[in-house]
């Protein structure tokens, strides 16, 4: 691996130091990466892809505060929120109790949690919880964050409440729903675990990652997690394709009383995504903080073993002993057959949420036209403002981008994308 010690001078007139490293050939993807910060508005990100559970790419850059580049530099250990990128590691927990048994994703719902059994849900089956055919992507009343903070309380209002269209005829995103919905039926089938807390204990522990669902207060404590801001990206580039959004993607979004608006309004006002007790509180569908080598090694360990020692091994990981961590790392985390239930494609066509076509598989977006990833087998999940976690098994390639800068996408930020086109010359050489 060659060492990364690069001086970019970023859009908004700062140097920018980017540390880290590559292995042979992945140069491109490293020119990608610093193109970033010249040309589309990064402040402050890392990247990590594995191949073939080998770490290649490990590259970090900018500030831990977009809205100010002085404040302290991002280091190889600076972890930050990554929103809906969460989805893709709190939907391996349902996949993981489905593999020891515990839960079948083919049962209805209301057969682990009997008072979901009402108001037209009485067949709704737990794939359609993964699958977003659920019909829930809203809340009748939004709460404020700190009511959605407060255990339980979401997952009353939806047990309660009559689905948007009848479950499973059709799809629509379900962006904080999801992971609502998942919390408690992880909860009631685990034996009273948490989602966070079962993630804690049965992957990010035995795999030495530093990824968390409610950030523990030992961690929030040692000044590694970065602050996020909301930042309008650069205009395009000279020459670079302009793209607008379809008319009705436009007026969906505008529109107060339709089905995206809610749905993105479960929680009003928006949370302050940079406050202590936001990131301790366990929202599985949004508030997964991470950094960029974990969220790829835990892809990696979905594809198979890690060909090194988990990331964070070094450290103290709660119940992750180095044996432990070592014997998970070598072992991965899926079967194949869970690997193919989990990137099974299940819904496709017109998003009721999103207005654009989308694909999912179960608690996984693939790869599409909403969502363009390395290649047709691809399946991961993108954060709302930039980051994006993935794996590709026909390349076995995983793929980690974290961000604070968060710009206006939703599935396919201009950043990673063009971090994807670079690495997809890589893994396209013979």
């Amino acid at each position: 691996m060659a060492e990364v010690v690069h001086t970019a001078v970023a859009g908004h007139g700062a140097e920018v130091a980017v540390h880290g490293t590559v292995a042979d050939g992945y140069e491109p993807v490293r020119d990608a990466f610093v193109r970033n910060f010249e040309r589309r508005g990064e402040r402050g990100a890392a990247l990590a892809v594995h191949r073939d559970g080998r770490k290649v790419v490990d590259l970090w850059a900018g500030s831990t505060d977009p809205a100010d580049p002085a404040a302290a530099p991002w280091g190889r250990d600076t972890a930050v929120l990554v929103r809906s990128a969460t989805k893709g590691p709190a939907a391996a927990v349902p996949h993981l109790l489905h593999q020891r048994g515990q839960l079948d994703l083919d049962a209805p719902v209301g057969a682990y949690w009997p008072q979901f059994k009402t108001a037209g849900k009485e067949r709704l089956l737990v794939r359609h919880l993964l699958t977003h055919r659920a019909g829930l992507p809203a809340l009748g009343t939004p709460l404020t964050p700190r009511e959605a903070l407060e255990p339980g309380r979401a997952a009353r209002a939806l047990a309660a409440q009559t689905p948007e269209w009848e479950p499973g005829a059709a799809h629509g995103y379900h962006p904080h729903t999801f992971g609502w919905l998942l919390g408690e039926l992880v909860a009631r089938a685990s034996g009273g675990r948490s989602l966070g807390r079962w993630f804690a204990d049965e992957v990010a522990a035995p795999l030495g990652l530093d990824l968390w669902i409610g950030l523990p207060e030992r961690v929030a404590g040692d000044g590694r997690v970065a602050r996020v801001a909301e930042q309008d990206a650069p205009a395009p580039e000279p020459g670079a394709l302009r793209t607008r959004p379809k008319r009705a993607v436009t007026a969906a979004y505008a529109d107060p009383d339709s089905l995206t608006r809610r749905a993105f309004g479960a929680l009003a006002p928006k949370p302050d995504e940079n406050d202590p007790a936001y990131r301790a509180a366990e929202l599985p569908a949004a508030n997964g903080i991470a950094t960029a080598r974990s969220l790829s090694a835990f892809y990696a360990a979905l594809l198979g073993p890690l060909d090194e020692e988990a990331e964070g091994a070094d450290r103290s990981t709660d119940g992750g002993t180095a044996e432990r961590r070592s014997r998970a790392a070598r072992r991965g985390l899926f079967t194949p057959a869970t690997l193919a239930q989990a990137r099974a494609l299940d819904a496709d066509g017109p998003d009721r949420v999103l207005v654009v076509n989308t694909r999912f598989g179960l608690g996984y977006m693939l790869h599409g036209s909403a969502c363009p990833l390395l290649g047709s087998g691809s399946f991961g999940h993108p954060g709302r403002g930039g980051s994006l976690g993935f794996a590709d098994p026909e390349t076995a390639t995983s793929f980690g981008y974290t961000t604070g800068t968060l710009h206006r996408s939703v599935t396919s930020d201009p950043r990673p994308q063009a971090l994807i086109r670079a690495l997809r010359t890589v893994v396209a050489q013979p």
